[in-house]
């Protein structure tokens, strides 16, 4: 999710995702985000590799002699976009899509990629979630993503580990748990050096928590603490939104996900409400760097209340 917009729309009160779920463009109006004047932005990752930032969550683009590989596809009507970019760094067809988790923004480009023959691929829980309808409570407001139909379901699906040789590097494929969802993949390029998070790594500010289809903020934790002991001091970082990052960068996210649940369980150990840790705002000092924290600190209470 787009955090720093979602942020901005939380001067309403918490009780209004409660309210009638918005409509896809309804939401699109509320992130200020537009089909028709999106715009690809290509940055070169490597030799084969590069990212695609577009209108929903980072595109990895893998280019070589066996094909094309994305990781993340968001949505249909950005697949002619998508598909433009990549002819111009001198790719074809989509060969194999990897969903990073089930989320509108960066799966619903199946609806168009399973029909045309992509194959498509992701941790076992995505797909379980996408042949479902499911609530998706962004706190400030809500949206609910319809369940997909046959032929835009992943076809590979893996559950903890998975491996694909192609374009001449091992590509990795991780689950650690439930984090951002119940069916976070993080896609290790080892040729390049290079990961791609999801959304369980936002780097434009605070992490979306979907607490109320499981995600859960010691996941998080333990997802990323799990990726980074793959990774080297010299790993490019990949996150489901924002610019490309680094080993210090996830080093230094992990460090804000645990200080953010101490600070925000301690709260709830003295019995403290929700409304009650809002108003104390326990991340102010770094609000400056991640923005609006009122939104990560209701998912982070949702998802340790379950727990005590």
């Amino acid at each position: 999710m787009k955090q720093l917009m979602i942020a901005a729309l939380l001067l309403a009160s918490v009780s209004s995702a409660a309210q009638d779920p918005l409509t896809l463009d309804e939401l699109l109006g509320e992130f200020g985000w537009s089909f028709e004047s999106a715009e690809i932005r290509t940055q070169k990752v490597g030799k084969g590799l590069y990212v695609l930032f577009g209108l929903g969550g980072n595109i990895a683009v893998s280019i070589g002699e066996q094909g094309v590989l994305v990781v993340d596809d968001q949505f249909p009507e950005m697949i002619p976009k998508v598909n433009a970019a990549i002819r111009e760094i001198g790719g074809g067809e989509i060969d194999f899509a990897i969903n990073t988790h089930w989320h509108f923004d960066h799966a619903e480009g199946n609806l168009v990629l399973g029909p045309a023959g992509s194959w498509i691929i992701s941790q076992s829980n995505s797909r379980d979630m996408m042949q479902g309808t499911h609530l998706i409570n962004l706190v400030a407001m809500s949206y609910e993503q319809q369940r997909y139909p046959a032929d835009a379901l992943p076809v590979i699906t893996y559950d903890d580990r998975m491996q694909i040789h192609f374009n001449g590097e091992q590509i990795d494929l991780l689950h650690f748990g439930p984090a951002h969802t119940t069916g976070d993949t993080a896609v290790i390029f080892r040729g390049h050096n290079a990961v791609h998070f999801g959304d369980v790594f936002n780097n434009t500010g605070y992490p979306f928590v979907d607490a109320d289809n499981g995600g859960d903020i010691d996941g998080m934790i333990a997802f990323c603490s799990g990726v980074l002991d793959e990774l080297t001091p010299d790993s490019i970082v990949i996150p489901g939104h924002g610019e490309i990052s680094d080993y210090q960068g996830l080093a230094d996210y992990i460090d804000m996900l645990k200080t953010a649940r101490s600070r925000i369980a301690k709260h709830m150990e003295e019995g403290s409400s929700i409304d009650a840790i809002l108003a104390a705002n326990p991340l102010a000092d770094l609000d400056e760097r991640y923005g609006d924290s009122a939104q990560f600190i209701d998912r982070v209470y949702t998802s340790l209340a379950k727990k005590m």
